[in-house]
């Protein structure tokens, strides 16, 4: 007599699927717990190029990761960190930021694909790095993503009245006791943090687009830089959730959904900006 196996069950695949979908969903939405507050800071300071120049070094820490066989979180962290370093120092030196940060932001990820090019069976997953793979994140990814998120959340609220008078106006904090030095160091910091925690999500080129477009459309309507932050935070999250179902059903790529869904956003909460000032 010869058994059958048995096929899975259907009703267990939604199950399945709302699970990834679960993990995928709470990881965006930890990424922007951590993008809003910083993306703010980084419209106000108009640390753009900064977000680019950290982002892109990210793709030489997950090169080097690979090839010494270390957790790609921690790669991505040290390298990130030495990119934010060298920026924040160079900027205390009164550097052409424009400039300096356009060549350290472009030479930054042409190394990196470069050294991920000598690494053997790497190259068909350079486009998750590239531009993120939300759906494959698992349990680990949820728990570092989380983690380094509440992190950043944590140090920007410890620092926020600081971190507020040294964008507001240098002179004015050192009147107050505060060290714009210090507060910069903060923010560069955050900001190394954040791009290894969203690199798996929306990948090295997109980052910096994470941290840029929910801020700027929460400043639309915000009153104040603490609504402008939360507001930026509420449209990353929703932002996540559109991308995501735009994914799931037209079969295009998360993380670049996930930017464009932000982007929608923007320019509706514009419109609706420009409607009421007429």
């Amino acid at each position: 007599m010869t058994t059958r196996t048995m096929p899975t069950p259907i009703m267990d695949r939604p199950a399945m699927l709302d699970d990834f979908l679960t993990r995928a969903a709470l990881a965006g939405t930890g990424v922007a717990i951590a993008t809003g507050p910083l993306g703010s800071f980084v419209v106000w300071r108009r640390m753009a190029y900064f977000g680019d120049a950290t982002a892109h070094a990210a793709i030489l820490g997950v090169a080097m990761a690979l090839a010494l066989d270390l957790p790609v979180a921690l790669g991505t962290t040290l390298v990130a960190l030495a990119m934010a370093g060298t920026v924040a120092a160079l900027a205390g030196k009164g550097w052409a930021m424009d400039t300096t940060l356009g060549v350290l932001a472009h030479s930054a990820l042409a190394f990196g694909l470069v050294a991920v090019s000598y690494l053997h069976g790497v190259r068909a997953d350079l486009t998750a790095w590239l531009f993120g793979d939300i759906l494959a994140v698992s349990r680990g990814d949820l728990a570092f993503i989380w983690g380094g998120a509440l992190a950043v959340a944590a140090s920007l609220a410890w620092r926020w009245q600081a971190l507020l008078t040294a964008t507001l106006n240098e002179d004015l904090a050192h009147a107050a006791g505060i060290n714009p030095a210090r507060e910069r160091l903060v923010l560069t910091l955050a900001l190394a943090l954040v791009v290894a925690v969203a690199i798996k999500v929306v990948g090295a080129l997109l980052i910096a687009a994470l941290l840029l477009i929910p801020a700027a459309a929460a400043r639309t309507l915000a009153r104040t830089p603490e609504g402008m932050a939360l507001g930026a935070t509420g449209v990353g999250a929703l932002a996540t959730l559109g991308g995501l179902a735009l994914s799931i059903r037209q079969d295009t790529p998360a993380g670049p959904s996930i930017v464009a869904a932000a982007a929608v956003i923007f320019a509706l909460l514009l419109a609706v900006s420009s409607l009421r000032r007429r």
